[in-house]
């Protein structure tokens, strides 16, 4: 399903292209700026840290990809499994708070050794029961998977570049395949990489697509990607079950 849309978002951005030549010099400047973009985030940190302060307008947004799942962070590195940030708008929004901590899920007890493996993964309207710990009581909870989908404001995304390797940033090899813009100003960017994965040492390659809408100063105001996700898995040897 994956691989049929990217093969979908391929074929409407060379439609796209294919109708609208007539707009290339209205929209030049902000088709120049988006493949800009592009470049300097497989470029660097600083320049990809560059790009954004510049170019992203303050109440822009950056769309993460979509999944099926609760909605809540955790913080892997430390003891346990304390919520640090609740997706807006997601199933876990309505019964988790930052700083609630897992005590048990599906009636197996949390410890450091199994808070991997216990059952957060399965199927879309699945319900989970847990227990959490909150303000020093425990309490049971009951969620539902459903789709999530996170929007990062200009200050996480600079706060997501920063976070990165500087020293492992950005893949292989890249290429800018096709740029092209509709009537009123939307810009889709269409994009190829080569890149080491650092877990397996495997080299995996994927398309993708970037759309990218801005205001009228021509500053950044929405910005997505859609990308071969699960045929970069399939690269890496993982098998897709469900």
């Amino acid at each position: 399903m994956k691989n049929l849309q990217i093969s979908f978002g391929i074929f409407m951005l060379l439609a796209i292209s294919a109708c609208t030549e007539n707009t290339t010099n209205k929209h030049q400047g902000v088709m120049d700026l988006a493949v800009d973009w592009v470049t300097a985030g497989y470029t660097s940190q600083n320049a990809a840290l560059s790009m954004v302060d510049a170019n992203m307008a303050d109440d822009g947004v950056s769309v993460g990809d979509r999944y099926v799942g609760f909605g809540f962070v955790w913080d892997p590195e430390g003891d346990g499994m304390v919520v640090n940030y609740v997706v807006p708008d997601s199933p876990a929004a309505s019964v988790l708070m930052e700083g609630d901590s897992f005590v048990e899920v599906n009636g197996v007890r949390l410890t450091n050794d199994n808070r991997n493996s216990l059952g957060f993964r399965g199927k879309p309207g699945e319900s989970v029961s847990a227990v959490i710990e909150r303000d020093g009581a425990e309490m049971p909870i009951s969620v539902a998977r459903g789709p999530v989908q996170i929007n990062y404001s200009k200050e996480q995304v600079m706060e997501n570049i920063s976070s990165g390797d500087a020293d492992s940033w950005g893949p292989e090899e890249f290429n800018i395949i096709e740029v092209g813009a509709t009537n009123e100003g939307v810009v889709h960017v269409l994009h190829w990489r080569s890149f080491i994965e650092d877990a397996t040492g495997y080299n995996a390659n994927a398309y993708t697509v970037t759309r990218f809408e801005f205001n009228e100063n021509g500053e950044v105001t929405w910005v997505g990607t859609l990308s071969e996700d699960r045929f970069v898995l399939e690269q890496l040897g993982w098998t897709i079950t469900r």
